[in-house]
Parts: C-alpha cells; sequence; structure tokens
C-alpha cells in the first residue's frame, strides 16, 4: 500500500512534469504558427495593396491617353474642317469663274487672306485635268510642275466623288517639305474632271503641336487614317512616313473595328511595348493615337512598390527575428523541463528507493521492524476511529537455531526466503503488511479482519509451509514449520495500544510453541 501511494505520487509528479514540457512545444509551436501566419497575412495584404496601385496606375493612365486622345482628335477634326472649308469655298469659284488667269490671280490673293485663320496651312494648289499646276498660294512655281503622279490626283481623276480626300504624307515640290494633303474634285460646266484644288497641311506644325504633350521618352503620339495609313507621328522619323500597317496583327485586332479604346502590345515600329489610347473621328476616315512607354508610365509605381515591399520586408525582418527569438526561448524552456523532468524522476526514483530500502528487510524483502511499527499503530488509530477490527498474526520458524547449526547460516538466510514468500501470498489485499518483526520471527498486520478470519489466513500460511517440503533434521517433524500466535481488537472495545495488540499476539504464539509447535493458537 505504501508502494503504491508513493508510486502514485510519483506518477503525479512526472505527469505534472510531462504536462509543462507539453506545454512548452505546444506553445513553442503556438508561436511558430503565429509567425507563420502573419507573414502570409502581411505578404499577401502587401502584394494585394501593391497589385491594387498597380491596376489603379494602369487605369489612371487609360484615362489620361483616352482624354489626351480624344482632345488631339478634337484638334484634327476642327484642322480638317477649315481645310474642308476653305476648299469649298476656293471650289464654287473655280467652278463658277473658270481658271483664267484673271480668277487665278483672285484666288491667290483671297487665300493670302485667309492663310492666318488656317496656321498650318503651308501651300494651296490647283491643278488642271493633265495634273499640270495651275496656281500656288505662295506665287511663283516651276514651270512644269506636274502632279498627275500623286495619289490624290488619280484617285480624283478615277472617282467622282465630290468628297475630300485625305491623302498621304508628300515632299512639297516647291518647297522642299513634307505636308499633309487635303484635296477635292473640281468638274467643268459639262461635268467633265477638270482638275484637283489641293490644300497641303505643314506635317511640322503637327509635330510642333505633339512635343508638347509630355508622354515621356518612350512615348509616341500618331494620326492615321481608318484605311492602315500612318499621317504623323511623333518623335518624328521621315522612313515612317505613309506608311501603311493596314495588315499589321495590331492594326487587324485593335484599330479595324473598334471606334476606341485602349490596348497594351509592343510597337511593330521601334519594338517598344506601349500602352496605347484611340479614338476614331466621327466626320472623317482618320483616327488619333497615344501612347506611353508602360515601363516608364510604371516607374513611380514601381519605386513606390519596390519601397512598400522593402519596409514591409524590413518590419517582418524584424517581427521573425522577434519571433525566433521568441521561439528559441520557449524550446530552451521546453528543454530545461525536459531536463528538470528527467533529473526530478531519478531523484524521485532515488528518494523511492531510499525510503524502500529505509523501510524494507534486506533478506527477505519484506517491510522491516520500523515499517511494521508505523503501519501498525496506524491501523489501530483507525481502527479505533472507524469502529473495525483488526487482527496481527506473529510467525516463529521451530527450531530455527538448530537449523542454522544443521545446515549453516546461508541455507538459513535461504529458509527465511522462501517463508517470507509464502507471506507474501498470504498478504493478498491492498492494505494487508507481511513483516519481518526480527530475526526469525515474521508477521501479517490484516485490518478491516477478524480472529476467525486470521486464523484461517495461519492455517492456509502453515499449509503452505508444510508444503515447502525444506528439510529440517533436526526438528520432529522433519521438516521446516512455523508456530503461529494471533489476536485481534474491535474499535473503540478492544485494547488501547498497538503494544497490547503485540503482547495478545505473542502470548498465542507462546501458547502453540507451548502446545507443541507447527501450528496456531488465538
Amino acid at each position: 500500500m505504501w508502494c503504491r501511494k508513493k508510486k502514485r505520487e510519483t506518477g503525479v509528479t512526472i505527469r505534472d512534469g510531462v504536462r509543462k514540457v507539453l506545454t512548452a512545444k505546444r506553445d513553442a509551436q503556438l508561436a511558430t504558427s503565429l509567425l507563420l501566419v502573419i507573414w502570409v497575412s502581411v505578404i499577401v495584404a502587401t502584394s494585394w495593396q501593391i497589385w491594387s496601385a498597380h491596376q489603379r496606375t494602369l487605369s489612371e493612365i487609360d484615362t489620361n491617353n483616352r482624354n489626351l486622345a480624344q482632345t488631339l482628335n478634337t484638334y484634327a477634326e476642327g484642322v480638317f474642317t477649315q481645310s474642308s472649308m476653305l476648299l469649298l469655298g476656293m471650289l464654287e469659284r473655280l467652278e463658277v469663274e473658270g481658271t483664267t488667269p484673271e480668277h487665278l490671280v483672285r484666288m491667290q490673293q483671297l487665300v493670302g487672306r485667309q492663310e492666318h485663320l488656317l496656321s498650318q496651312l503651308n501651300e494651296l494648289l490647283v491643278i488642271d485635268a493633265s495634273g499640270k499646276w495651275l496656281m500656288s498660294s505662295r506665287g511663283k512655281f516651276v514651270d512644269g510642275a506636274n502632279s498627275a503622279d500623286r495619289r490624290f490626283f488619280s484617285y480624283h481623276r478615277d472617282n467622282p466623288s465630290h468628297e475630300i480626300f485625305i491623302g498621304a504624307p508628300i515632299r512639297s515640290r516647291s518647297t522642299g517639305e513634307w505636308g499633309l494633303t487635303i484635296s477635292r474634285r473640281f468638274e467643268s460646266k459639262e461635268g467633265d474632271f477638270a482638275g484637283v484644288i489641293v490644300v497641303v497641311l505643314g506635317i511640322e506644325n503637327f509635330l510642333h503641336l505633339f512635343g508638347k504633350i509630355d508622354v515621356g521618352e518612350q512615348g509616341s503620339i500618331g494620326l492615321a487614317t481608318t484605311s492602315g495609313q500612318l499621317l504623323v507621328r511623333y518623335p518624328f522619323r521621315e522612313q515612317d512616313l505613309g506608311r501603311d500597317f493596314s495588315r499589321s496583327p495590331n492594326f487587324l485586332r485593335y484599330y479595324s473595328n473598334l471606334k476606341s479604346g485602349t490596348a497594351s502590345f509592343e510597337s511593330g515600329i521601334d519594338g517598344t511595348e506601349r500602352l496605347y489610347a484611340f479614338r476614331s473621328n466621327e466626320r472623317y476616315p482618320i483616327f488619333t493615337v497615344v501612347a506611353r512607354g508602360r515601363y516608364e508610365a510604371l516607374q513611380a509605381w514601381r519605386s513606390q512598390a519596390l519601397l512598400t515591399a522593402g519596409v514591409v520586408l524590413g518590419l517582418l525582418a524584424v517581427v521573425t527575428l522577434i519571433g525566433w527569438r521568441l521561439i528559441l526561448l520557449i524550446r530552451q524552456r521546453a528543454q530545461a523541463e525536459t531536463s528538470l523532468m528527467a533529473v526530478r524522476e531519478k531523484l524521485l526514483d532515488a528518494n523511492l528507493e531510499l525510503e524502500r530500502l529505509a523501510t524494507q528487510d534486506s533478506l527477505t524483502g519484506l517491510a522491516n521492524r520500523r515499517r511494521f511499527d508505523e503501519v501498525l499503530q496506524l491501523e489501530v488509530r483507525r481502527a479505533a476511529r472507524d469502529g473495525t477490527v483488526l487482527s496481527l498474526l506473529l510467525i516463529d520458524l521451530d527450531h530455527f537455531k538448530g537449523f542454522n547449526d544443521r545446515y549453516g547460516h546461508v541455507a538459513g538466510d535461504e529458509c527465511l526466503k522462501a517463508v517470507s514468500r509464502q507471506l507474501e501470498l498470504s498478504a493478498k489485499r491492498s492494505g494487508d503488511l507481511a513483516a519481518r518483526y526480527g530475526g526469525e520471527e515474521l508477521a501479517i498486520i490484516l485490518p478491516n479482519t477478524a480472529l476467525e478470519g486470521g486464523m484461517r489466513v495461519a492455517e492456509e500460511l502453515l499449509k503452505c509451509i508444510r508444503g515447502l517440503g525444506i528439510a529440517h533434521e533436526s526438528s520432529q517433524f522433519g521438516h521446516v514449520t512455523v508456530s503461529i500466535g494471533a489476536a485481534s481488537i474491535r474499535g473503540r472495545h478492544g485494547l488501547a495500544s498497538p503494544l497490547d495488540l503485540v503482547e495478545a499476539a505473542d502470548q498465542a504464539l507462546y501458547r502453540a510453541k507451548a502446545a507443541g509447535r507447527n501450528r496456531a493458537e488465538c
């Protein structure tokens, strides 16, 4: 009973230590999980914020490009409308007054007075049905100047339409400058093709305006026909003028069917990836394009994103350092708890062993006299308190001195051990205690056992010891036997002290020996 109690106390102590170690390990796992959650949450939130800023930046760029494309589209429409009105006024005079030298001189003077109204005007030409120049708003021109090979001339000659025609950029044969042609067909009084009247707009004027608009170093501004012919592009490259991109994938995908929109792709002209916005004109077959270099346009966002990422990563590094230090401290605490628990367990085992040695007979393994006295006193008090019955058996080996003299002390020790094992088997209940009382005297304390029950245990013990068959030639029985004295008390009505119970059992033992030994008396 005492051993089991000590083991339970030891088990409780060990369980407390294990619980602390498990708690420390769980805290370390929780701290690790929390650190991981913080990392994931911050990274996800930062990535979302950077991505949202990226989308907002693209949206702002698209909006600005759209607005700028619309503004330039309105500007181009105004220029072409003024040019169309100038052509229409001159056309009516030609068809009514004819192309006599006097009429052409008056037309030249009239254009000179209106020239300030159209600052983009480079030159106005009147060309007859054979392509020969009849008049130039600049005055004199080279004799024999002819434009029969120009695209605008062949268009009006072969097409009876009275609408204006916007032609590809050409280099003027009188000034050598690049210009856009806006032309109309005029007819004779009989309705036959009589020639073409042409307004040449200086491309330099368009480039001057486009150059004032900040689209960055990688940006571009373009004016093109809906048929896919480039009219003006900034930054200016002479080889791009009049370029036909009607069959390019970008034109077919984005420009051919849409009135307006935005797109992002790599330019077929210089290979730069840009963000485009385009707008088709509702009155004329032209559209304007505004583009900003993607890398350049996103540079501010990229710098801000790198700054944000750097700050966040720095904070995460600090949090990680602190968290990792905390985890290390928790793990060190767990290791310390584990080491402490191991030391404590060894100490408890050592204490148990010391206490066991202090209360156990080293030869027989039974409780020693000290333990016997402690338990007997405790059980007597319990019996007195609870009103229960308590029995005691005193056992003495018969003629044991003669056994030692004949067989030796080693054999005597072995005999004592064998008898002690039978006592342990007889003390079956958890409260029973088998002890070595002294020398060859043994004892069994039987709580809650009446005298009749004690005698049954004694008789069974006598039988078991006889059954050992240990030879003892110095005994009249020829084998080892014992004599047993039994006594009992009942609480509140029995003897007053453990000594009285021992004396009563000792008297019974004396009677058993006097009656011939190998028996039990009560």
